[in-house]
């Protein structure tokens, strides 16, 4: 038996790294990466192997992907975890702020999944683990750029997991509620542990909003439901080593209530969101 091997994207905190020490704890060889490789310096010392990587960069996943491949022979499975949360109402987020929130939680899980399929296909078998969010199945006021680029994972996940199906390769979707993580790291506008991006333009029309976003953020991570990053990260190594790993994971109460609410009346779902916009 060969040693497992995975690649993970977004190490620095929260869900990466603790999915990184999780698969250090079963034996794998894992490659965890990150924007700013000093931000993972302690994975590299607990057995990891570290490397950088932005997941806006072809040149970059190229060449990690690469490296694994060179020194494992192969490649078990790919965690695409790197991620962050551009909130806004729509009028107010600039496009090009959209377009990065897709190039990172769209387009970055995309070109990873390209790099490593010819590997997983000539190999016959992997995993694909790709890191979401409950906001994948419902959107919420001044979330919409985040949650559709979640909707839009949601969907490449759901036509790889058939594409790939015939080939030994099994695509997941991971989808947790609130993580007790920094809330700034997960849903702020955020990359990798980066520079904060700013440039939302206020139209003055959305500021009960606003304050809805101002009193979630001061919740943090500690929220009612909000699991520990460990909890995500048991399920992510467990679809991982699975010969059959169900199709999405949602640790955590509130995940596995939330993804119920797709099936609510749109005009129930609205009159609710009215009702929460009285009480700010």
């Amino acid at each position: 038996m060969h040693q497992k091997s995975v690649l993970i994207t977004g190490c620095s905190s929260g869900i990466g790294r603790a999915a990184a020490l999780e698969f250090l704890d079963e034996e794998w060889e894992v490659y965890a990466t990150a924007r700013n490789p000093a931000d993972i310096e302690t994975l590299g010392e607990r057995g990891a192997t570290i490397a950088t990587l932005d997941v806006t960069d072809q040149s970059d996943v190229d060449r990690v992907v690469d490296r694994i491949i060179d020194e494992q022979g192969r490649l078990d499975c790919l965690v695409n975890n790197a991620g962050y949360g551009q909130l806004g109402p729509i009028e107010d987020v600039p496009t090009e702020m959209v377009h990065d929130q897709f190039d990172v939680n769209v387009y970055g899980p995309h070109r990873l999944t390209r790099a490593v399929l010819p590997h997983m296909r000539t190999q016959e078998d992997g995993t694909i683990v790709n890191v979401s969010s409950v906001i994948g199945r419902v959107s919420l006021p001044g979330s919409g750029v985040y949650a559709g680029s979640k909707f839009a994972l949601e969907a490449m996940t759901d036509a790889l997991r058939s594409e790939v199906e015939e080939y030994g390769i099994d695509a997941v979707l991971v989808q947790p509620g609130p993580v007790e993580t920094k809330f700034n790291d997960r849903v702020d506008a955020e990359v990798n542990g980066g520079e904060k991006s700013d440039g939302i333009e206020r139209s003055g029309a959305y500021e009960t909003i606003y304050k809805l976003l101002d009193d979630t953020a001061a919740l943090g991570g500690s929220g009612p439901g909000a699991i520990p990053p460990e909890r995500v990260a048991e399920d992510i190594v467990d679809a991982a080593s699975s010969t059959k790993p169900h199709a999405r994971y949602q640790p955590g109460a509130v995940a596995r209530i939330g993804v119920l609410g797709r099936f609510v009346p749109d005009a129930w779902r609205d009159a609710l969101y009215g009702f929460v916009r009285k009480l700010v």
